[in-house]
């Protein structure tokens, strides 16, 4: 019999075309504030991928909840909490157990900047200080020494003090559990002083780590009982999850997977007692920044271009003549990755621009995937044109 010498594999395969991006709405910030306040809320998420603009939406939305609470008593700031939030930063950055806990003032000028704010009370102008901070949901802006390759962008904050960025040194394993626990503590610190928090940043896991509810203890998979959970209803599932504790919030309940997930740690905790942290949100609103896949990706390459002209290779050099070893700052991935890669010989400076745009780009993929991943469980994203 004739052998067909076509080969099949050589055929094209059509390529599915993207999926539609979320439809944007107006975000109301009035009613936004208005939910916190009343307590339907109990944090505000700014999400979206790298490039999407985030950092500063959120500072708009800090600026904006300033204004509209201006003439709200419930939102005056007290002078004596103000003064304690000076205190702790005066007793330096190992007061708080991470480094800088305590919100930094502005870009670079943490001291000074506090220092102002506490004349300005003292005399009697608190009332225009600025009543949301933000919390910074990145994996690695947590490193000292790491600005340009993460984007810190401190100068984009203005006045509008930030948590959780710069307080580990570069080098170090900052894990999942670790910033948990920090973010429970700046949450903590902002609503204790009457502010409003609001969580921004891309990396899905961290934000899904601040939200979820519950504490996260080092708990392994056990895809045994994964298994034998999954034979059951959500209902099923969750009233055996109110045998262990009280339940977690409703972007818990919502889904079958992370409800699982909670009863996986609830019956290791039972086995294996672990210190809890209770102070964590459970009534999370969120919005999402959106803008096109056309859009997204000039922005990604342009702002690559622009931290490599401005630094980036200098500022790994500087990190690898720290001491810090080779593969531990390719284990953060992205610029330090390829750009360590190219200070050692590896690459050339063309593939390593090149590598690195592709990576950068199938990354911001990989973020909207996780965040429409995050709808599919039963989370409302509220996403909005920026």
């Amino acid at each position: 019999m004739a052998r067909n010498r076509q080969n099949k594999f050589r055929e094209a395969i059509p390529i599915p075309p993207p999926a539609p991006l979320p439809e944007p709405e107006v975000i109301d910030v009035e009613s936004v504030l208005n939910d916190y306040l009343s307590g339907n809320t109990d944090l505000i998420v700014v999400l979206g991928p790298t490039a999407s603009g985030k950092t500063r939406y959120a500072v708009d939305l800090a600026h904006r909840i300033t204004s509209i609470a201006a003439s709200d008593s419930r939102l005056q700031p007290a002078r004596r909490s103000e003064e304690r939030c000076d205190e702790r930063e005066a007793q330096g950055p190992e007061a708080e157990g991470f480094g800088n806990i305590s919100p930094h003032r502005g870009a670079r000028g943490g001291e000074s900047q506090s220092a102002e704010r506490s004349e300005a009370l003292s005399e009697g102008t608190a009332s225009t200080a600025v009543v949301a901070e933000i919390i910074s949901a990145d994996s690695r802006q947590v490193y000292r020494g790491m600005d340009i390759g993460t984007g810190k962008d401190l100068e984009e904050y203005g006045d509008v003090p930030y948590h959780l960025i710069d307080i580990v040194p570069a080098g170090t394993r900052f894990d999942l559990y670790q910033w948990q626990e920090a973010f429970e503590k700046a949450y903590k610190d902002i609503r204790d002083r009457g502010r409003v928090p609001i969580l921004c940043g891309g990396t899905g896991l961290y934000i899904e780590a601040a939200t979820c509810g519950y504490s996260m203890p080092q708990v392994p998979p056990d895809e045994d009982l994964r298994a034998e959970l999954e034979q059951y209803g959500i209902e099923e599932l969750i009233a055996r999850l109110a045998t262990l504790g009280p339940l977690p919030g409703e972007g818990v309940l919502q889904s079958k997977r992370r409800v699982i997930r909670a009863l996986e740690v609830a019956l290791y905790k039972k086995d294996n007692p672990v210190g809890e942290r209770s102070y964590l949100p459970k009534k999370p609103y969120y919005i999402g920044t959106l803008v096109s896949r056309e859009e997204r990706n000039a922005r990604i390459d342009s702002r690559l271009d622009a931290r490599l002209q401005n630094g980036l290779v200098e500022e790994v050099k500087n990190l690898l003549d720290s001491g810090i070893r080779a593969e531990d700052l390719m284990y953060y991935g992205l610029e330090y990755k390829f750009v360590t890669q190219y200070v050692l010989g590896i690459l050339s400076y063309e593939e390593m621009r090149l590598l690195l745009s592709n990576a950068i780009h199938q990354f911001a993929k990989r973020q909207m995937t996780w965040f429409r991943g995050m709808e599919k469980d039963g989370v409302k994203i509220h996403w909005t044109n920026v």
